[in-house]
Formats: structure tokens, sequence, C-alpha cells
């Protein structure tokens, strides 16, 4: 059997390596959070094999694709095209459904045009995106935007003292002008002391030209009333504008469903089409697995050939653990995983083969329960003569593996080498820090700690929870279990929703752009700049990239990108200050032998020797080290970090802060993390219950259960056949509910 040979790769931390991957078989790549993995599987072989196949396309073409840098590896062999399955978020916006992003709504309309009745037009018609099909009152939105008035105006003031409460209204901008300067307002007259005539001009006027207007009016601009010109610019499309305010949009806007259709999208007439009582609308508002069911009834033979493959597709969906969702739920509100698994049955049929697919982290979001049944998909995508290389952490799947390669030893600057190649079996039999960790002994906490007060959760209707009550304990570790979609999330966040002292820490990004690094999110930019500036005897400014110290060649940003007509986007590392984006005046300025490009570039372990006397900055980035992100460098970028650091990243900054008396609440905090690294992750929860706050996790991880104090599992199944508490207590006691696949679990994990 060929390989993929890949020879000194030493992208980010990894070591000159070379390493010889089997074609045709699921190869697992293990090793520590930080130890190199996806250097070496995303950002080496995916991005080779995606930028050489965007080099055979003509350069129009090359225009609309990602640009991809040629990675650090000396060459790479017998390399396929790649098809990368990663975490991220699927996205798109309030028109992107489950049923539109998997092509699956295109066969339900076609159904429906066919057998539905009355008739009432083709297959495009029941789309809530063509005009003669949506709701004319919401555009096919299922909801209508209103503007809360309050939130826009201080009727307390006039137009000079700033009434218009957005910050592209002010009265220096040049949208507030237009109502300064169009001479129809008492510009001292307070908001609330208009007459009915006046604040309908201002608020409701449509665009007009001015009969005499004043002379610092500008010549061809058209009056236009506050509501229509707040419309048009932040409400009617999703643009760069909406996107920069979208706080104060948040707060302005409010929606709720659309009286006309109901939040159903579609008008009367395309409603009116029914199948068994059901309308294209009521049917995609069905739970995947009732959906199948419905289809089942149908027996109409001129339709078998739309039913047939529809039921397969939906039948995909099931089997990979996505029973729970509806065709009509917007992709937006989806986790990684959910996206990930979409994209998965994505390929599932698919007749291309000699492909290699490379999946981040496939068990992510996902229940030992269903696991088993990813694993048969992995291995079904093998079987069509595929390569499938998987980063992972979770010990089911690593077992599922043909080949594994282990990464390591350590993370950041002490990883980065090949530590292991071989079978599973092997593995057991090495010695690394892989295999230390999936031979270790698992048993239930023998002495969990004692309840002596709960927080009470009582009459939860939301989703699937139908009046479900539950009580939590106060200052111990309670972990909520239960498959994916059984009701674990909605019961904590409708739960705990309005309880004041309670902090959510999830793994969404952070708001961040590439010019927002680890220093900037710890509030610790401000203070490295000062120390530098004390020692030096230079302005702090210079120490900023983003003010006096940034290069002039590239203003700040470490790249130089040139727009080449007809041709991508070229980026290339700016020559003037090497990627370093400092000017040659701030790099020269050095404390101890370093500038202030040497500091970011050093990791949050490096850096607590430099920093060392001074107490603020060391016991910020000890917080950081404290949750396992010592291999951190303290200038990376935020949008380079998966969920689970961003998550990690935000527990820290609540540790050492002196809070108590709070709920912490997490979501599946073992993502992305080795099962060497759980241990950090739970003296940093015991450090909170210890300062007096409860902790609460979300977790489908079998060694996070097995140290609870106390657990809620949540089922038995997903959407409809969960939302039942099962049990809540010590976790000893999980282990004789029969209705329970947690607890099967947990019995084969501990025994």
């Amino acid at each position: 059997m060929t390989s993929i040979k890949v020879r000194g790769a030493s992208q980010n931390n990894l070591k000159h390596i070379d390493v010889d991957i089997p074609k045709k078989e699921l190869v697992v790549f293990t090793g520590r959070s930080g130890s190199g993995k996806s250097s070496l599987v995303f950002n080496t072989i995916a991005a080779e094999s995606e930028r050489l196949l965007n080099e055979t396309y003509s350069s129009y073409i090359q225009n609309q694709l990602t640009q991809y840098d040629k990675p650090d590896v000396d060459h790479i062999e017998n390399l396929p095209v790649a098809m990368v399955i990663d975490q991220k978020r699927l996205g798109g916006n309030a028109r992107s459904t489950v049923g539109t992003i998997s092509d699956i709504y295109a066969s339900v309309r076609l159904l429906w045009s066919r057998i539905g009745a009355p008739f009432v037009g083709y297959s495009s018609v029941f789309s809530f995106n063509n005009p003669s099909g949506m709701c004319e009152s919401c555009q096919g939105l299922g909801y209508v935007e209103d503007i809360d008035l309050n939130e826009l105006l201080d009727f307390d003031k006039s137009l000079n003292e700033d009434a218009i409460k957005f910050p592209s209204f002010s009265p220096d901008s040049w949208r507030g002008k237009r109502y300064l300067y169009s001479g129809l307002f008492d510009n001292d007259k307070k908001i609330k002391d208009y007459s009915k005539e006046e604040l309908d001009t201002f608020l409701y006027t449509k665009p007009k030209k001015l009969k005499n207007p004043p002379d610092n009016w500008p010549k061809t601009a058209k009056f236009e009333g506050l509501i229509h010109r707040f419309r048009r610019s932040f409400l009617l499309n999703d643009n760069f504008e909406k996107k920069r305010f979208l706080k104060d949009v948040n707060r302005v806007v409010t929606a709720s469903k659309c009286p006309s259709c109901k939040g159903k999208r579609l008008n009367d007439k395309v409603l009116s089409c029914k199948i068994k009582k059901l309308s294209i609308a009521d049917f995609t508002s069905l739970s995947i697995d009732d959906a199948i069911d419905f289809l089942k009834t149908l027996d109409d033979d001129k339709a078998m050939y739309i039913i047939k493959p529809l039921l397969s597709q939906l039948e995909a969906l099931s089997y990979i653990g996505l029973n729970y969702l509806t065709l009509s739920r917007e992709t937006t509100s989806l986790s990684g995983g959910e996206s990930q698994r979409i994209k998965l049955v994505r390929h599932l049929n698919s007749p291309l083969s000699d492909l290699i697919y490379i999946i981040d982290e496939p068990s992510v979001g996902l229940h030992p329960e269903d696991i088993e049944k990813i694993n048969r998909i992995m291995k079904s995508i093998r079987d069509k003569g595929n390569t499938v290389l998987i980063v992972e952490h979770d010990p089911d799947v690593i077992k599922t593996a043909d080949y594994i390669i282990d990464i390591g030893p350590g993370a950041g600057q002490h990883g980065g080498q090949v530590t292991f190649t071989g079978t599973y079996q092997a593995l057991l039999d090495s010695d690394t820090v892989t295999s230390t960790s999936l031979n270790q002994q698992h048993h239930l906490k023998k002495e969990p700690a004692a309840a002596k007060e709960y927080i009470e959760l009582q009459n939860i209707n939301k989703n699937n929870l139908k009046d479900v009550s539950v009580k939590i304990p106060k200052d111990i570790l309670t972990v909520v279990t239960g498959v994916a979609g059984s009701g674990k999330s909605t019961l904590l966040r409708e739960g705990f929703k309005n309880k004041e002292d309670t902090t959510f820490i999830n793994q969404k990004p952070v708001h961040a752009s590439n010019r927002s690094n680890l220093l900037t999110y710890m509030n610790l930019f401000d203070e490295v700049r000062t120390f530098f500036s004390r020692h030096t005897g230079i302005e702090k400014g210079m120490f900023s990239y983003n003010s006096t110290g940034a290069c002039p060649e590239c203003n700040g940003k470490g790249i130089i990108k040139t727009e080449l007509a007809f041709m991508g986007d070229f980026s290339q590392v700016c020559e003037e200050c090497n990627g370093t984006r400092y000017r040659q005046e701030a790099l020269d300025a050095k404390v101890e032998g370093y500038s202030i490009a040497d500091v970011l570039s050093l990791t949050v372990e490096e850096a607590l020797d430099m920093f060392e006397d001074m107490p603020n900055i060391y016991n910020r980035l000890k917080t950081v080290q404290s949750t396992g992100m010592n291999y951190m460098r303290l200038g990376q970028s935020l949008d380079t970090l998966s969920g689970g650091e961003i998550q990690r990243i935000k527990l820290s900054r609540h540790l050492d802060n002196g809070s108590s008396g709070h709920t912490f609440i997490f979501d599946e905090p073992t993502t992305g993390l080795h099962e060497a690294d759980i241990p950090i992750l739970l003296d940093c929860f015991k450090q909170l219950i210890e300062a007096g706050n409860t902790v609460i996790l979300i977790e489908h991880n079998l060694t996070m259960m097995t140290h609870a104090d106390w657990l809620i599992d949540v089922g038995p199944g997903a959407g409809g056949k969960g939302g039942r508490i099962l049990y809540s207590g010590i976790p000893e006691g999980l282990l004789d509910v029969q209705d329970s696949v947690t607890a099967a679990h947990i019995k084969r994990y501990i025994e």
C-alpha cells in the first residue's frame, strides 16, 4: 500500500519531522493540546493539497478561492485531493436553514408540488426566498423586526444634544447632519415637545427633495425620516455597517414572530397546499425522526422517486445523531459539532473516491452512544477507497483507527515531534503520554462532596422540555449529561436565564480581529508597553503596532497584501519588518536583550520568567498557564484559536478574580483537550469551588463524569424522545437507571 510521504515539516512548532501516512486507511492523530497535530494535518497536509489544487485553475477562478501560503515543509509525495471537514459553524444568515444548506428542502418542495393539494404551482413557489412564495409581511424571514423608539431616541434631549442614541447618527456625523441641516426642525427643541406633525416628519417621511433647503444642505441629497433611513441602513440587508454596529442594532431592534404567517415564512396560498393535512411548513418544523415517520406513511407511486432518496437523506441525519433537529432550524443557531455532522452527511453518498478526508475532532458535542455511529460513518467513507485522517482525543475514536500517529511529547515548544506510529494495540504498549492516559483505570468519585444547599429550577417549558424541574447543589461540581439534543443546554440556559451571579462560558469566538492577541484580551498589553516605555525612556505609543510603532510599510499588519488584476490577492510577509509589525526604532529598543516583538513571540511559560517582578502581569499569565495554555504565544492572534482554547482563555479571566457565591456553567469544557490535560482543568474547577462558587458542566466526556460530585442525566433520547430528568443525585445512583444510555457507557468505562 502506498503512503503519503511528508518530509521536513516545520510549520509552527513542528521540529522538521518526516512521517509516512498509509493511504486508504483510517488514521488518527493524537497528542496533547498544542502538540502540533493541527499544524501537521491542517496547516501542512490540507493546506498544501488545497494550494496545489487551486493552482490548476484559471487565474479568474483562483481569484474567487481562499488563498493558501506554501506551508513550511520540504516536500510531500503521493498527496491526494483533500476534503476538509472542520468545526467552523455553518453560519449563513436568517434565510439559511438545515433544509436549505443540506439541499433536502429542494426535494421537499418538489414533493409538495407533485402530490400536495390543491395545486398551487411548481416547486420554486414553495421557496420562502421566492417573491411569489414568501409571506409579504416578513419577506420570508418568519419574523418581523421593530424599532424600539425609546432605545433609538432620548426624548428628553434635542437634536443638538445628541437625541438620536445611535453611534452613526451623532450631531457631528454625516447622518446626523441630515436632520440638523434640513431646516425642518428647531434643533434646540426637545423631542418630547415635538407636535405630532413634527414627529411624523422626523420619523416617517419617505425620501423627498427639500423645497427651500438651507445653504449647508448637500445639493443632491434627499430628506428621509429617521425610521426609513435606519431600516434601510441596518435592517434590510446584512451589510458591513450592520456588523460594525451590531451591539447597538440589537439594542434598538426587537424581533417577534410574524403575525401574518406565524413564523412559517410562506404566504397563505402556498400554505393551503397540504399532504395528509400537513403544509410544507408543518413538515419542516417536525423533528427529523418525526419527518421520517410521516414520509413512511406516504404510498403514492408517482412520488416514490422523490420519497426514497429524501428518506435516505433524512435517515443519514438521524443516524449521525441529528434526529432532534428540524429542517426549518436556522443554520446560525447550530453548534460547531452539529455543523460538522451536517457537512459529513453531505459526503456520505458521494460517488467520489481516492480522496483524503481530513476531519477535526468528529466526537465534539457527541455522547458516547452517538460516537459509535460516527465511527461507522468514517469507516464507510474509508471503505469507498478514501484515506481518512482524523485529529482526535476521544478514546472511543482512537480505538477505531487502523493506524495512529502520536505527536508530542508536550505542547508548544515541548511538542512538534512524532512520538509513536502504529496500531492501537501497539500504542497501548508504548511509552507515551497518550498510552498512559488510555491505560488508566477509572472509577466514580469515592466520596463525592456533600450537597448542603440547592438552586431550584422549576417548571421549565422550552423546546423539548415540558414542565421540567430539578435541584442543583451549590458549591460543588455538577455534571449534566445526556445524548446530543436531549435538552441539557436548554435546561440550564432557561433555568438560569434570570438568575443573577451566573456566568455561561461557551466556545463562541470572542469578537476579535487579527489585531487582537492574548495580551489585549487579558487587558495586559497596555502594562507591557508601559514596562517597555519605563525601561527605555521611549513614549508608550512606540510599542503599539496600532500606533506610532507600526511598521510604515505594512501599517502594523506584518503582511503585505497585493491585489493583482485577474488574479488572487497575493500575501507575503512584510520585508521591512519581517512580519514583526513594528518599525525599526521600536525593534531597536530592548529590555534585557528583548525587543517588544521578541516578547510577543514568547510563550506564556517563557513570559512568566520575564515578568516575575510585575505581579499583575505575572499573576494573570499564571492563570492562563493553570488552564493548560502555557504553549500559547503572547502575540498569538485570537482568530487562530480553537473553540476549546477560547473557552479556556475565558475561564482564565475568572480564576483569582476573587468571585464568590457565583455560578459558572461550562459548555463541554473538554473540547479539544487530551485526556492527560483533563486534571489541569479539574484543578481550575476545584479552585473556583474552594473560593465558594458553584460549577456546572454540560459534558459528554466519561472521565469528567467520573470526577463529578453530582450527576444529572437528561434523556432518554433526543428531541421529542428526550426532555426528561432521568436522574439527579450522587454519581453511583445513576448506574441503576435502566433508561439511561449514559449509565451503560459509564459502567463500561469503569469496568
